[in-house]
């Protein structure tokens, strides 16, 4: 039987960091911005999405809330289990504001693994893990601030870090130099240079820090730049991985069949959705590239979708980025959480993480009128 969505709504989120000074080499910000997307069908069950806003991916709040109302109305009556048939409809009718369906997508996941009563998992594949190791993310400091909070993040039991870096060559390499040394041998590290790089300066920062055993180097020059890119892979020990270059199945692909990184961040808002990132997964397998699930950084709901999606990949190598919660408040969400530096899948249908307690009502929107001619 169909179900037809009878209710859309939506909620901007915003979320105060733990740390106000965080910031990366693209942006500082002392919050994190979102919008929670509701869908509720005529029987009552209710799924949850949410978009996250990356304005240095083209999606600030305002943006991704303007697409989300215009595709509010777009998906208003129609059958709630026709996911792909919406989804190539929104395709059809706007390019792009990946993040605003994605908030959709995962909202009918949602809404379907709630109806049938079954995690969301089960209607992707077969499960293969329970759990994930966490890697935890290390805001731009100076290297002695940065080597404390990486002793405060191992005291709480993580054991795979990434290290920001802002693009100038001398000062990255002492940072990662002091927390290698203030953090010891064990600790599984990587950088992120968030495009600020240029070709050269990747090069050389690269082979230095390869003598404090970095394992990955995320997206170390400009997204568009894949010739720079490839060289740069060539040219040094460390596994490259892309991140804003991989923006597309249509990317992802020709980064893969080029050889032009040796793996890819995949992200649920990034790529438009969990049957985009399960097929970005299946590119990577194919050419045999590397791939995890890389930064989350948004509410308990994402986390729970993306460690869903996780449950059935079976080629994810090593730690995923699905613990940045964990530096938020104000999460409307809850009920997932990191113990010693590990994710576990969440129990119960859907998603398995729910509104807190007096956030039910919040959410901002209106029953719309019945379209006519849809049943």
């Amino acid at each position: 039987m169909s179900m037809r969505i009878a209710r859309a709504e939506l909620k901007p989120c915003t979320m105060s960091k733990d740390d106000p000074h965080w910031r990366f080499a693209l942006a500082a910000s002392p919050v994190t911005e979102g919008v929670v997307v509701m869908l509720e069908s005529d029987n009552g069950i209710r799924g949850y999405g949410y978009g996250s806003a990356t304005a240095h991916m083209g999606a600030p709040q305002s943006r991704l809330f303007a697409a989300l109302d215009h595709f509010k109305g777009l998906i208003f009556g129609r059958d709630a289990s026709a996911i792909d048939e919406i989804m190539a409809m929104l395709d059809h009718d706007t390019a792009g504001h990946n993040q605003a369906k994605a908030a959709i997508e995962c909202a009918l996941y949602d809404l379907n693994a709630r109806a049938k009563d079954v995690p969301l998992y089960q209607l992707l594949g077969r499960k293969v893990r329970d759990s994930v190791p966490i890697l935890r993310i290390l805001s731009i400091k100076t290297p002695a601030e940065m080597a404390k909070n990486a002793l405060t993040l191992i005291d709480q039991g993580y054991r795979h870090l990434k290290i920001k870096l802002e693009g100038i060559v001398a000062d990255d390499v002492a940072r990662v130099r002091a927390i290698r040394r203030a953090a010891g041998d064990a600790l599984h590290l990587t950088v992120d240079a968030n495009q600020s790089y240029s070709v050269e300066d990747a090069i050389a920062a690269l082979t230095r820090m390869a003598e404090f055993a970095v394992a990955l180097a995320e997206q170390p020059v400009h997204k568009d730049d894949l010739a720079g890119l490839k060289r740069v892979t060539d040219s040094v020990s460390v596994t490259v991985e892309a991140d804003e270059s991989a923006h597309s199945l249509a990317r992802v692909e020709e980064l893969a069949k080029g050889r032009i990184v040796d793996a890819i961040s995949l992200k649920i808002p990034k790529l438009g959705g969990l049957r985009n990132t399960l097929a970005a997964a299946r590119i990577c397998e194919a050419e045999g590239l590397h791939y995890r699930m890389g930064a989350a950084v948004g509410s308990r709901l994402l986390s729970a979708q993306g460690m869903h999606l996780a449950a059935v990949l079976p080629k994810i190598e090593g730690p995923c980025e699905l613990g940045e919660f964990a530096r938020l408040l104000d999460d409307p969400f809850e009920g997932i959480e990191i113990e010693n530096g590990i994710l576990r899948l969440p129990e119960g249908p859907g998603s398995g993480v729910s509104l807190r307690a007096g956030d039910e009502t919040a959410t901002a929107g209106h029953r719309e009128k019945q379209p006519a001619g849809r049943a």
